[in-house]
This record gives C-alpha cells, structure tokens and sequence, in this order.
C-alpha cells in the first residue's frame, strides 16, 4: 500500500477538486442564464418635451359597464 494517511488525502483531494469544478460549472451556468434573460440593448433615453401632453392610447371601455378599464394622469409641477 504507500504511507498512512495517503488513501485519505487522495479522497480529500478528489472531493475538494470536485467542489471546485461544481462551484465553477454552475458561477458559469449562472452568469449565461442571467445574460439571456435580459433584453436586447441599446439602452436610450428618450427626449421629451415637457410642455407637450404624452400621445395615449385610447382607453377601451366594456359595453356592459360604460366604464373605462384604465386611468390616466399626468405630472405637473407646481411652481
């Protein structure tokens, strides 16, 4: 056999290289999936005016309610 202690230190060996490459596979993993998820730049910002009111679409209304799905509002400062 070879010395003492030897079988044990090849077992430790094998068990911490083995934990590195997991770690390693799945920091990998985990950095390709959380770059797929996120949209397609490029990122912009867009110019507005504001004195000019925002072009909404119109808010669609159930015939049997009378009443708008939705609401709007917009900002102004107040000086």
């Amino acid at each position: 056999m070879g010395r003492p202690g030897e079988q044990r230190r090849t077992v430790w060996r094998g068990v911490v290289i083995g934990w590195a490459l997991v770690v390693a596979v799945t920091g990998g993993l985990t950095l390709w999936m959380q770059d797929s998820a996120e949209p397609a730049g490029p990122y912009v910002w867009e110019q507005t005016d504001p004195d000019e009111s925002p072009d909404l679409s119109p808010c669609p209304s159930p015939e049997d309610t009378g009443a708008p799905a939705c609401a709007y509002r917009t900002y102004t400062e107040s000086d």
